[in-house]
């Protein structure tokens, strides 16, 4: 059973399905944060106050927190669910009723409000919605990603899929035109030439006034393995031969858009 946009079944699970859990934390925490060296539990010293931000890969985003002046300590986790006090395998089996995400509404809105200080000073263009490869082309997948991009305007929200489904001969046609029904701008990427269902053909089109390319490596070898670097696994060092064969369509889409990034 699966859950969230890219699923065939969409729904929630109930309580009599989600496990039953425990009384208290099945973990011990930290006396201090290992990066910040402040306590991860309050009370909290006078005058702070409590964010909850909503992040897709909290693992990784939470150093970004790490570096903001006024932030006094960092904790993740999931939010919502039935299961009292779960642990992460239980979590992710999607039976809890957890999520890493909050509303999208606000989860956007506390996005935005963090990247205002570049919007204001022109420094900010557009946002690259990168999917994971688990979102597979479904309406429900679709009004989610027209509904993201709606609260970004006016930033340009510029829209990669990493799911071969998007792209296929019989749903291309009808994929590009659902992101330019939307002012969605579809990120063209080259990738190795693989037929892995997380790699998309190199495909070159304009869906708005932006047209966006990204050259994301074509070591094939390593694409679905992990390596000690991202730049050792996707090999981003191209030859004069590979750009070369980008130059025809970067030429066209610079026909068809505004601009070309």
């Amino acid at each position: 059973m699966s859950f969230g946009p890219w699923s065939r079944e969409v729904r929630m699970p109930t309580a009599g399905e989600a496990p039953p859990g425990r009384g208290a934390l099945a973990y011990d925490v930290p006396e201090r944060h290992a990066v910040l060296g402040r306590p991860l539990v309050g009370p909290w010293p006078e005058g702070l106050e409590v964010g909850e931000f909503a992040l897709g890969c909290f693992w990784g985003a939470e150093r970004r927190f790490w570096q903001l002046v006024g932030v006094w300590t960092t904790v993740t986790g999931f939010q919502g669910g039935f299961t009292p006090y779960p642990v992460d395998d239980e979590v992710r089996t999607g039976l809890t009723g957890h999520a890493e995400t909050d509303d999208v509404e606000r989860s956007v809105a506390e996005f935005r409000a963090s990247l205002e200080p570049l919007e204001r000073a022109g420094k900010l263009r557009g946002i690259l919605l990168q999917h994971h490869p688990r979102v597979k082309k479904s309406p429900e997948a679709m009004e989610h990603i027209a509904q993201v991009g709606s609260l970004l305007r006016p930033l340009v929200p510029l829209v990669e899929f990493r799911h071969a489904s998007w792209m296929l001969e019989g749903e291309r046609e009808d994929t590009l035109a659902f992101l330019e029904s939307y002012g969605l701008m579809y990120v063209s990427v080259d990738s190795p030439r693989t037929r892995a269902t997380n790699v998309l053909p190199p495909i070159a089109a304009a869906t708005g006034p932006v047209a966006y390319v990204r050259f994301h490596g074509r070591n094939w070898k390593t694409w679905n393995k992990k390596t000690k670097t991202s730049g050792e696994r996707f090999d981003w060092l191209y030859s004069p031969e590979d750009l070369e064969e980008w130059v025809g369509s970067i030429a066209s889409l610079a026909g068809e858009a505004r601009e070309v990034a």
